[in-house]
């Protein structure tokens, strides 16, 4: 079975509050990416840093979820990455936590594809979440600390997946995004 990673390590600055909790279909953000992915995965990495103990407050319930925080945060998204992958061992999912509209039948279209690393495709928008293999876990792990996940993956054969699931592409990025998500 896949492991995943979710990545909720950063400050939310464009929304002045931690995102990660605010409330969507009665669960908090991050809730909804796990309850996605859950069925699909042995375990789940979910990656913090700034709003650590909130963010482990609200997932504690999971018993497949594991909290990691990342110390180095500060130094952007590539660095929970890298502390994500560090505790897994199988092929992988990646995603950001503030995407919660990607439905779980995208998961099983990801496992069903063929490739090393497998992006879904929106309307020919790439999205998430992100496959990866376990033959890559080294090689990520030997990125330089200055690179990011687009480098990393335009270095390798990359499967872009077809999909009708809108979720992929959507985040929640300022507090407009989430009230429209509300509207919803």
């Amino acid at each position: 079975m896949t492991e995943g990673i979710i990545l909720a390590g950063g400050y939310s600055s464009r929304m002045n509050t931690n995102k990660m909790v605010l409330i969507y279909n009665d669960l908090p953000i991050i809730c909804n990416v796990i309850e996605a992915m859950k069925g699909y995965c042995s375990k789940i990495i979910v990656v913090t840093g700034h709003y650590h103990d909130e963010i482990i407050e609200v997932v504690k319930k999971y018993k497949k979820v594991i909290v990691v925080r990342n110390n180095d945060y500060h130094l952007g998204m590539f660095s929970s990455v890298i502390t994500g992958v560090k505790e897994i061992n199988s092929d992988f999912f990646l995603t950001p936590g503030d995407y919660p509209f990607i439905k779980k039948e995208t998961y099983q279209e990801l496992i069903n594809a063929k490739g090393i690393i497998r992006v879904p495709k929106y309307n020919n928008r790439k999205g998430h979440p992100i496959f990866i293999s376990k033959d890559l876990i080294e090689s990520l792990l030997n990125e330089p600390e200055d690179s990011n996940l687009k480098l990393f993956r335009d270095k390798h054969e990359v499967n872009y997946v077809d999909t009708s699931d809108r979720g992929v592409i959507f985040d929640i990025d300022t507090l407009d995004d989430y009230l429209l998500l509300k509207q919803k």
